[in-house]
């Protein structure tokens, strides 16, 4: 989820293609093993495919340490005995079983290879556990740069929470730490102190009391789940609930708060039905009815955590009550809860196969929060909203990053990204259709990881567009495209400029108060019977500039 907000404003750099090459280049060689181990599909990681987890872990607030365990089930797709496990310093596995024998392993930094003693035949289906113990990682500035919080609420009670999109759920417990391979369901069980309430994914089957002053909340996540999504969220919470009448029948909404802030999430919290409402109308279906929809408190700002979106974002409107906009549009809806729920739809149920991609889950994201404004307050204020979130963009470098080593592009994957697919709508021209595109992608890939390339393809069948140029230009370049034109003898000529070679999109512009689609290119191009000192405009809405070369 990661929000990037810039409260300054900045000079576009413009640099051309060998220098963003350098750029990328340069990146490049700042990798090591460890990067390559975290973000690559490892030959250890390769031959077996996840089907559950079973964490079961205590976490204790006096000396923050988390102990536990985590049993893996998983499907051998080829045979090898090496397993790679992640799990991040200071945490250390102190033991792993299989088939009730003890298996040896050895650790390279973040990551456990594990010795396999019985045959993995291939297609058997067969799981170990792993057990764990120590002091996790404490989170600086989550949900930035993650971890735990550990904090007090204003009652001197603890307040705890797990944040780590990026940085890896193996921060706080052992798993297969990749984007690529998803469980296919899990449960969840954590021992608290008795005074307190643990709130994780899915639905809550059963607390158990323990003689010792301890509870432990059993959790069960039916649908497919990343791991950043899992989370833990403790603390002395007050509960309610509604049923949603949705697209798939009644959806359970149950919200957790922290006790002296109960009154003011009721009235807050009534933004997620409207939410609920604008995406099932743009995006489809909540995609985990059967795992519910839970907004949690937490100590920090939020996150996208599947079907238990955190929250702390102080009841009222906006980015804590600024409009990132800077149209006023912004301070029209709860930012967190419109935005990290929409990713219930887009990195949740949509989910990118290498962080490179992420611009997957933040580019639509984004788009969406413009969704839910002209679902309730028209177009025109959602265009409003998208047009003002461009000053935020820096054009620093590309949206997509370097695959196979952990690494994110760029943070205009955010304002860029939602700005990109504003450009593509009005290219498409069609609402009926563009809508129709979105709730397609959520149906397509539904529960999927994917790649770029598959979202590449599958908006440029559904356009019926070779959307190739366009998306080499604003996904893996920094350029703004430059249409540049002039008027001469009657005629206007232009081309595209300022962009990748091929780049060929369609843009519509206002000559003399009358709307006109052109199909520039690289080279020029004329339009016939233009008058000498017509004056043309670009439709806002698109997200290029435009030069008039003799003036």
């Amino acid at each position: 989820m990661r929000v990037f907000c810039f409260f300054i404003f900045f000079s576009l750099l413009f640099l051309n293609e060998i220098k963003a090459q350098q750029l990328f280049e340069h990146k490049k060689n700042q990798f090591n093993r460890q990067d390559s181990l975290r973000g690559s599909i490892t030959k250890e990681r390769d031959w077996w495919d996840l089907k559950q987890y079973r964490l079961a872990i205590k976490v204790n607030p006096l000396d923050s340490t988390i102990t536990g365990s985590n049993t893996v089930k998983y499907k051998v797709l080829q045979e090898y005995n090496v397993m790679q496990i992640d799990l991040q310093n200071p945490l250390a596995i102190s033991k792993v079983i299989q088939d009730k024998k003890e298996l040896k392993f050895y650790r390279e930094g973040n990551v456990y290879f594990i010795n396999l003693i019985a045959p993995q035949k291939k297609d058997a289906v067969k799981e170990l556990t792993v057990f764990y113990s120590g002091k996790p990682k404490v989170a600086v500035n989550p949900p930035w740069d993650g971890g735990i919080s550990w904090k007090k609420d204003s009652n001197g009670k603890p307040f705890i929470a797990s944040s780590c999109q990026g940085l890896g759920a193996s921060v706080w417990w052992p798993n297969k730490d990749h984007m690529y391979d998803e469980v296919e369901n899990m449960y969840i069980s954590v021992n608290v102190p008795e005074d307190l309430k643990d709130v994780s994914n899915g639905r809550l089957l059963s607390i158990k009391k323990h003689k010792n002053g301890t509870k432990t909340y059993n959790w069960y996540v039916a649908n497919p789940i990343n791991n950043y999504g899992v989370n833990i969220n403790i603390g002395d919470y007050v509960s309610f609930s509604e049923k949603y009448k949705g697209e798939k029948g009644t959806l359970d909404c149950s919200y957790y708060v922290l006790r002296d802030n109960l009154a003011k999430a009721k009235k807050q919290f009534q933004e997620v039905p409207r939410m609920l409402e604008a995406f099932e109308y743009w995006l489809g279906p909540y995609p985990f009815y059967e795992d519910g929809y839970k907004l949690v408190e937490v100590p920090y700002l939020g996150m996208e955590h599947q079907s238990s979106v955190t929250y702390g974002n102080g009841f009222g409107n906006g980015y804590l009550g600024t409009d990132l906009s800077g149209t006023s549009w912004g301070l029209k809806f709860d930012f967190i809860i419109v935005h990290e729920s929409a990713h219930e739809w887009f990195a949740n149920n949509i989910t990118n196969k290498d962080i490179a991609d992420m611009w997957i889950h933040e580019s639509f994201t984004n788009y969406s929060e413009s969704l839910f404004l002209e679902y309730y307050y028209g177009k025109e204020a959602a265009y409003t909203y998208l047009r003002g979130l461009r000053k935020n963009i820096l054009n620093d470098k590309p949206l997509i990053g370097n695959y196979d080593v952990n690494n994110e592009g760029s943070g205009d994957m955010y304002y860029k990204g939602s700005n990109m697919l504003h450009t593509l709508r009005q290219i498409v021209n069609n609402d009926i259709k563009w809508r129709s595109i979105l709730r397609g992608l959520n149906s397509t890939f539904y529960h999927q990881t994917v790649t770029t390339k598959q979202i590449e393809n599958y908006l440029s069948r559904e356009t019926g567009i070779d959307l190739n140029p366009f998306f080499n230009q604003y996904l893996r370049d920094i350029r703004i495209p430059k249409l540049e034109y002039y008027f001469e003898n009657n005629n206007l000529l232009f081309r595209w400029t300022n962009c990748v070679s091929d780049f060929n999109i369609p843009i519509k512009v206002i000559i003399n108060g009358e709307e006109k689609w052109l199909n520039p290119q690289t080279n020029w191009k004329r339009e016939t019977n233009i008058a000498e000192n017509s004056k043309l405009l670009i439709e806002a809405n698109f997200y290029v500039v435009g030069v008039n070369i003799t003036q």
